[in-house]
């Protein structure tokens, strides 16, 4: 059994490992890359192997750094199947689409830009087709059935608690009168958050390949980040700003709305417009509603008492561009929610631009922003930053709530291990820059006797073997 890291290895973007066993090439995860703009283009168009080759590609999630590189996938030979589980196939129907109209409006707008520059234009990755294509190979698997998708290969989806339908990933497989369980996290959610169940402890697998995002550091309590974000949300009103959000479309928007919806209720949010700007958004959100049966029990209390986090006073959902573009011509105070979650693509950049040189206004990141995106270099509090290519002013206020992250921290990581980690025999950490990997990886080999690995990418390990 061999498994080689194509992305999200000693980084956090892109996630693509590939098992080889039992005479099968299985794909976990096929994710966008994201960060420097040259080095995600070359890495989103490249792959390392043969798309045909590859017989089934295994989701963990719909996250567009795990799901995005599908399309491109389908459109270079892959004819094989994608498990996943129902919600994340659901959440993929409307997230792959949107991807390639983000990818295919984003090269337009450049492209403009580039014929007055006497440059050539640029294509995008896929298209509308290539998507709708992906979509079509699509198998749904429940949460905790055992199915067999090869002969001696069985893949078993356990509850990762990080977004809507998202999985661990188990497969046991018998080969040579040998049985074998390897276990990916995908991206593993927090426990006792709202929303979504916890993360399933039922696994004893004998590999792992784990993620790191957040190794080596913790998240603040769930009430000091309510605290900041009512601070920076009344200290901006006072001086008259708006204040930008950007967070993915899918988990993070929604993880926003239940607590500014608990701040309303408690009466402790001002009387503005919140503008939730994606239609992606929208329709994942629409997508949460038809998936109750993974929610936990914070969540089904509150809904049972007449209180939809996903709908109160003052609360727009944008469809339209014409409507996105009114935004930034109000005057008054607003909050908008818009995404790309780390700012790399989609309507949050327009707000950006528009907003970022306002003293009055602040940006306020409530997640993980990977190495060298536009996210980051906002979180370094840069002078300047670099918006479709054009210099602007960070004059705004910056504020981190990191607590509304919805990756485990390194206290999780280490309680999730220790649940599961009693038969396992080899670790690979991934998903993680290097400096989360390596406290990651310490913590694990402090605490066990497991051979502990940091791929890198093209890194191969064999089970039960070495690097």
């Amino acid at each position: 059994m061999k498994i080689t890291f194509y992305g999200a290895a000693r980084a956090v973007t892109g996630s693509q490992h590939l098992l080889e066993v039992a005479g099968r090439r299985i794909l976990l995860d096929c994710g966008l890359s994201q960060g420097r703009r040259n080095d995600s283009e070359r890495l989103n168009r490249e792959y390392g192997y043969e798309p045909a080759s590859i017989d089934a590609v295994i989701l963990s999630h719909a996250h567009i750094d795990h799901s995005g590189k599908l399309p491109g996938l389908v459109k270079n030979g892959f004819k094989g199947i994608i498990f996943s589980t129902g919600a994340t196939r659901d959440l993929a129907a409307i997230m792959l689409p949107d991807s390639a109209h983000i990818q295919q409006s984003d090269a337009e707008y450049l492209n403009k830009k580039r014929a007055k520059e006497n440059l050539p234009p640029i294509e995008p990755l896929y298209d509308l087709e290539d998507a709708l294509s992906a979509i079509e190979k699509f198998v749904s698997i429940p949460y905790g059935l055992s199915f067999p998708i090869f002969p001696g290969i069985t893949l078993r989806f356990l509850e990762a608690g990080h977004i809507l339908g998202s999985a661990q990933v188990e497969l046991t497989v018998e080969e040579k009168g040998k049985k074998r369980t390897l276990l990916f996290t995908g991206d593993l959610g927090r426990f006792d958050r709202p929303i979504l169940r916890n993360p399933d402890l039922s696994s004893r697998p004998d590999f792992l390949i784990t993620e790191s995002t957040y190794g080596g550091r913790n998240h603040d309590p769930q009430e000091k980040s309510l605290l900041d974000l009512e601070h920076v949300i009344k200290r901006t009103v006072k001086r008259g700003g708006k204040i930008v959000i950007p967070a993915f479309s899918v988990g993070r928007t929604q993880e926003v709305l239940y607590f500014l919806n608990l701040l309303r209720i408690a009466g402790r949010l001002p009387d503005i417009p919140v503008f939730v700007d994606s239609p992606l958004s929208f329709n994942a959100t629409e997508v949460f509603k038809l998936h109750p049966e993974v929610y936990d029990k914070e969540l089904r209390d509150l809904l049972y008492a007449g209180h939809s986090p996903f709908q109160f006073a003052n609360l727009h959902f944008v469809q339209n561009v014409s409507e996105s573009k009114a935004i930034n011509t109000m005057k008054e105070p607003v909050i908008i929610i818009s995404a790309s979650g780390m700012c790399e693509n989609g309507r949050i950049r327009h707000h950006l631009k528009n907003n970022i040189a306002d003293p009055r206004s602040t940006v306020v990141l409530v997640g993980f922003m990977a190495e060298h995106t536009l996210g980051r270099k906002i979180g370094q509090r840069r002078e300047t930053v670099n918006i479709f290519g054009e210099p602007y002013a960070l004059n705004a206020e910056v504020v981190d709530i990191d607590g509304f992250s919805a990756h485990a921290d390194s206290d999780a990581l280490m309680r999730f291990f220790h649940a599961v980690g009693e038969n396992v025999k080899q670790v690979a950490v991934v998903h993680g820059e290097e400096k989360s990997a390596e406290a990651l990886a310490a913590l694990i080999g402090r605490d066990s006797d497991a051979e502990v690995v940091i791929p890198a990418p093209g890194d191969s390990v064999y089970i039960n073997g070495t690097i």
